[in-house]
């Protein structure tokens, strides 16, 4: 088939680094934190000094198993480390302490459903632990690079799919589901500007109906899960464009450059041989008894897709409204909190998943450092409800206790705001909007009753908002259409 008319399918698998939410390190006694002064969270062992032994931390391990377990893995029960050697400036021991042969756990699963309620099996076919490396600090104004070794030691688990994903969309759904969960699980707090969670793309492309996969080039330096989905749109066009041309592609590592949206060559692929591994002289193999892995499992806290399934059928919702809900746990257990108040569950979710997810959105922070309670929140949803407030008026309230934390009830009372629902004050309005509005009148005698929400807006212009609309239109109604 001519080169030029030659269809591709793109074949995608991810390797995702994750920083675990210890409080130290993965082989020392050193603080595991973020945001200190460079080089002061160092001991000899994170550094590699002479006579320093390493010390493995029984918590890594049980994040590890836990992680392992919820991926739908099979975890082992025999853990070895080895080591990986390559020299790097970050890396002071000239070895990193890691899991060759016998990661923690291997052929396991996820699924990663889209909000259209369709799910996709994406295979992992390992998760294994190890420690992280420090970081470059590069200064172009003084033509420099500078080191620092606080991140040294910190405990990562890897991640590897399958390559089981065939569009950057398939990327992006997998990794989304995939941080929901670790999310869930409470091991680290995935956040991708601090570093705790990274993520590396191995990607190729064949021909449409060839089973043999292509040369893959491993893409780096993604700090976004947009970054990741933009970064492999990059590398698919380019690569069909090598291929087009009757260029090869070549195994090579590439950088992301965000500003300029592209992919650029770093170095060639390192191979596994390349870092002639070895099994770690220091640390002594053990086993970890079945008991203790089942009593981890059965410590498991309930999963995103679990929880969207028993949220959507207790509370009778949807598939779209279930999977917003448990997108954020925080959001999630808030949710339950308001429908224990208040019975209207899909209420309470168009107020959560409207007004209030804006709110964190604008504020990037979570639920739980917001100025509001299930208890307000269900008091407003009652009086909007009620008809005591307007709808309008009540996500004027919502945004008021976001920035005061006062009681709904209160707001409503100190500043005057419930709705006028009394006939003799409302048919004044009334009779002044058919006197100010023959024409519409007209028309709404004629027949086109769509024009009585004129009228209505109208008089809810008069009242600032105070009007009871419903009560209103009923009004209009009577004096018009004699109803």
């Amino acid at each position: 088939m001519n080169q030029q008319t030659q269809q591709f399918e793109t074949v995608i698998g991810l390797e995702v680094h994750l920083q675990l939410d210890t409080k130290t390190k993965i082989f020392c006694g050193c603080a595991n934190a973020f945001g200190h002064e460079p080089n002061t969270l160092t001991c000899p062992v994170c550094l590699g000094l002479p006579g320093s032994l390493p010390v493995f931390n029984k918590q890594v391990l049980e994040y590890g198993i836990k992680i392992g377990l919820a991926l739908n893995c099979t975890v082992s029960s025999f853990i070895k480390f080895d080591r990986k050697n390559y020299y790097y400036p970050d890396l002071p021991k000239a070895y990193q302490i890691s899991q060759y042969d016998m990661p923690v756990a291997r052929n396991g699963f996820i699924m990663a459903p889209s909000q259209n309620g369709e799910s996709k099996k994406i295979r992992i076919h390992r998760a294994h632990l190890e420690e992280d490396a420090g970081k470059l600090i590069h200064d172009d104004a003084a033509n420099c690079s500078l080191v620092d070794y606080n991140r040294t030691g910190t405990p990562l688990m890897e991640i590897v799919s399958e390559p089981d994903m065939h569009s950057p969309q398939d990327a992006y759904e997998y990794l989304q589901m995939l941080k929901l969960t670790l999310q869930y699980l409470n091991v680290s707090d995935c956040d991708m500007e601090k570093g705790s969670l990274r993520c590396d793309a191995n990607i190729s492309i064949r021909p449409v109906g060839q089973t043999n996969l292509g040369t893959k080039t491993e893409i780096k330096n993604m700090n976004s899960f947009k970054a990741v989905k933009e970064a492999l749109s990059y590398e698919i066009g380019r690569q069909e464009s090598v291929v087009r041309s009757g260029g090869v592609i070549v195994q090579e590592t590439r950088l992301w450059d965000e500003n300029k949206q592209m992919t650029f060559s770093m170095r060639s692929k390192e191979e596994a041989h390349d870092y002639r591994y070895f099994p770690e002289p220091d640390l002594v193999p053990f086993t970890v008894s079945e008991q203790k892995i089942e009593e981890i499992k059965t410590a498991l806290p309930e999963l995103p897709l679990q929880k969207q399934a028993r949220i959507k059928e207790r509370y009778r919702l949807n598939d779209y409204d279930s999977f917003i809900l448990v997108q954020d746990p925080l959001v999630a257990g808030f949710f339950e909190e308001c429908v224990t108040l208040y019975p209207d569950a899909k209420k309470i979710c168009n107020w959560i998943t409207g007004p209030v997810l804006q709110e964190l959105n604008a504020k990037k922070v979570p639920i739980t450092e917001l100025k509001l309670s299930p208890k307000n929140l269900t008091t407003l949803i009652q009086k909007v409800e009620e008809g005591v407030v307007s709808n309008l008026v009540g996500k004027d309230i919502l945004k008021n206790i976001l920035e005061t934390g006062q009681d709904a009830g209160d707001i409503i009372q100190s500043q005057g705001l419930a709705q006028v629902s009394d006939d003799g004050a409302l048919l004044k309005i009334v009779d002044e909007l058919i006197k100010e509005n023959e024409k519409v009148v007209g028309q709404i005698k004629a027949g086109e009753e769509k024009a009585i929400g004129f009228l209505v807006g109208q008089g809810m212009k008069k009242m600032q908002g105070k009007a009871n609309p419903k009560k209103i239109t009923e009004l209009l109604k009577r004096r018009i259409l004699d109803v």
